[in-house]
Order: C-alpha cells, then structure tokens, then sequence
C-alpha cells in the first residue's frame, strides 16, 4: 500500500509537471521540439484513416443488420466472447408467414398457389441475404474492427509514450539552459566581502573563524566545530543547489564556480539520455506509422472481397425473381407485370447500344396465343428494312414453342413487327426463329 501511494504520488507529480509544460507551451512561454515534416504528415494520414475506418465499419453495419437493438444484442455477445444466436432474416419470415397464409386461405385456389410459390422465392431471397451478411462480417468488418482495436491502439500507445519523451527532452533542454545562465552569473560575481551590521552578535571563536581561510563549508561543520553557540545573519544564506544549503560567507568562488560545472554537467548528461530515449521512440513511432500503407493495401483488398459477396448476393436475387416471374407467368389468371413497355420503344433506343441492366420479364401478351403463333412465325418473313443485331445478355429458357431459347453473349438478329407487345421482339439464329424479350437483349447499331 505504501509503494502504491508513493507511486501515486510520484504520477500525480509528473502529471502536474506535464501539465504545466503544455499551458506553457501554448503560451509560447516553454521551448518546444517540433517533428519533421514527414514525420507530421504521417500523423496525419494516420487519424484519417482511423478517423474513415470509423465511419466506413459504422455505416456498413447499419446496412448488413438495420435495426439497432440488433446490433446492440451482437456488440454484446461479442464482447462477452459469446456466439450470437441465428437469427430469422426479413425475407425468411416474410416467407413464413405466406406459407401459413396460404395453408390458411387454401393452398389450391390461386391466391394460395402464388403464396406459396412467392414464400418460396421470399425464403431463398432471405438465404442469401444470410449468406451475404456472413460472408461481408468476416472479410470486410472484420479487418476493419482488427486495425481500430489492434494496430490502431499500438500506435496510439507508442505515440502517447513519444510524446512524454518529448516533454522530458524539452525539461531537460529547460533545466540545462537555466544551469548554463546561473554558470555564467557565478562567473561574474566578485569575490565575496564580509560587511557586518552594527547588531551584529557572534560568539568569540565564531568571529574570529570568519577571518579564516579555512571556514567550513556547511552548517554541519559549523554545529560541530562551534558547540557553544553561534549566530549568522540571513543575508549571508544563500541557496546555491536545491539540495545544498550553504553560508555564503564560507564558500569561496572558485568552489561556487565548480558547483554549477557539475550542475551544467549533470543536465547534460540526463540530455543526452533523454535525446536517445525520443530518437529510439520516434523511430518506433515512425515505423508503425509508415506501416498504415500495408494497411490500405489490406483494406483495399477487404473492399473488393465485399464487392464481389455484393454482387453474388444481388446476383442470387435477380436468378430467384426472374425464376419466380416466370413461374407466375405461367399460372392461369395471374397478373403479371404492367401494360406499360419495361424498356423504351425500339425507335427511341440509342444509335450505339441499348443496354438493360436489371432485365424485367416481360407480358405474357406476345403475337397470339401459342398455338398459332408457332404456325405463323414460320411463316412470317424479316422486313425489308429495320433489322438490327442484339447481342444477349443473359440466358432465356424458352416458355413455350413461340419462344426461342437465348444463351448469353451470342449475337442474333432481332426485328418487330406491327402490334406486336413492346416487350418482345422477333429474334433468328441461323434457321430458328422466335418470340425474344426485349430486357434479355443489348441492342447494337
């Protein structure tokens, strides 16, 4: 307890001291040592890039998990070193809750068919949405959370530890010029002449000893020397040394000369220790920084692992829809997509190309209803003019025999023909010909 409190003590001691060298500081009053330039600006790109870190990981989880007692729940379990429990997706208990509906209104009429086909799209859209978060927690958040409680705090460390070997470089720099000046001072004054008032009252051996040259150098050997009694007026005390208290009128000059040598010779050496403590710290410090490069190259690579999982999992969602539109598509009485064209007319199309980035199935109105339109598209001659090429964007199964199957990045040759649905074109490849959506296709000059 004891050592405790001395240590206590001794920090709040250094604390105050500190805090005196910054009020100083910033008053001009106190001599400070600057870093170089590059020195500063790796500071600088260091607390930004802390700084973005931040922000980026913060931001990216409200997107990976919205709700924000969510994520409360999941930075608790994870700092109680603790697995987070599975938990239902939107999608996946929106799905539930069809299915349950479904199996509820009537699982045959055709409200319940689409129910129960959309909760099975809506169950494997949520699936992916679970994969996704997994996978962008582990490549991307994690890094990013490993530099701000790891790296980020062992530089933070290393340059609070600089900054007090500055402090103490900057005290010692302090201490070495005011024992410089009271050299100096001491080399100018003149020898030193007794003057007595008139009250003046010494003891007999005690006034005869100051007539001495060899006059003790401390009140001690005066103690000893002079038992009987004596007395010294306060002008004659003078403290040369914190340590040292001295009677000026025993002390010769070329003692008080040497005092403050060892004193100029003491500050020098603890500067000199104290200029390699700093020069040792800032080049750890230096090199810590420096290594906030290797960091940006890792992030960089943690960015386009989360690309690429987003682009998967968007991926999947486009596959799951475009597989549940045509499914609907096929249901009896069922309302799919809008009269409205999903793409621009092909008159308004650019002259260069025309590209669909999220392709909408089309209407299941096209020339005529299955049957006859087989029979007549193999009738149906290209027009004179109005032909263009396409090239596919994406596979197309064919629904029906008035369809012609796409594969992606093959070129056919498209036209329309007059009341044929905006949505669809007439597309050949070699010897077949059929109904094509127009969504499916990038239209090129």
């Amino acid at each position: 307890m004891d050592f405790n409190m001395k240590k206590l003590a001794s920090d709040a001691g250094i604390f105050f001291t500190r805090a005196v060298q910054f009020t100083e500081e910033k008053f001009g009053q106190a001599e400070k040592t600057e870093l170089d330039a590059h020195f500063e600006n790796l500071l600088a790109r260091a607390d930004s890039t802390k700084n973005w870190t931040e922000k980026i990981l913060r931001q990216t989880e409200v997107l990976l998990q919205p709700n924000p007692s969510a994520r409360v729940e999941e930075f608790l379990y994870e700092k109680l070193d603790r697995k987070v429990p599975s938990r239902v997706t939107n999608g996946e208990l929106l799905a539930q809750y069809m299915a349950e509906a479904a199996s509820e209104l009537g699982p045959t009429t055709p409200y319940g068919k689409t129910l129960i086909k959309v909760a099975e799209a809506e169950k494997r859209l949520g699936a992916a949405e679970r994969d996704f978060i997994h996978t962008a927690s582990i490549n991307f958040l994690t890094p990013l959370r490993n530099f701000l409680e790891g790296d980020w705090k062992t530089i933070s460390k290393e340059r609070r530890l600089l900054q007090n070997r500055r402090l103490d470089l900057d005290a010692c720099k302090a201490r070495l010029k005011k024992a410089k000046a009271a050299e100096a001072k001491a080399t100018t004054v003149p020898d030193f002449q007794e003057t007595r008032p008139r009250n003046y009252i010494l003891s007999a051996s005690a006034s005869a000893t100051l007539d001495d040259t060899s006059c003790p150098p401390s009140w001690a050997e005066w103690k000893e020397r002079y038992p009987e009694g004596w007395r010294l007026p306060c002008f004659f005390l003078l403290p040369l040394n914190p340590s040292v208290t001295r009677a000026r009128g025993c002390l010769s000059l070329p003692e008080d000369r040497k005092l403050w040598n060892d004193e100029v010779d003491k500050a020098e050496q603890e500067l000199r220790v104290a200029q390699t403590e700093f020069d040792r710290q800032a080049e750890v410090t230096r090199l810590l920084l420096e290594g906030i490069s290797s960091t940006h190259v890792n992030h960089l690579r943690c960015l386009h692992e989360f690309v690429e999982s987003q682009t998967t999992y968007y991926a999947q969602c486009y596959r799951h829809m475009l597989d549940l539109q045509k499914q609907l598509g096929r249901f009896p009485g069922t309302f799919v997509g809008t009269t409205e064209p999903a793409s621009p007319p092909l008159s308004s199309t650019s002259p260069t190309t025309t590209a669909a980035t999220m392709p909408v199935g089309p209407s299941g109105a096209g020339l005529a209803p299955p049957g006859e339109a087989a029979l007549r598209l193999e009738e149906v001659a290209p027009p004179a003019s109005g032909t263009r090429k396409a090239r596919v964007l994406y596979d197309y199964e064919a629904a029906d025999s008035s369809e012609l199957a796409l594969l992606a990045d093959e070129l056919i040759t498209v036209y329309s023909l007059p009341g044929m649905d905006p949505d669809w074109l007439i597309g050949e490849r070699g010897n077949k010909k059929g109904k094509v959506p127009v969504t499916y296709l990038e239209l090129l000059s």
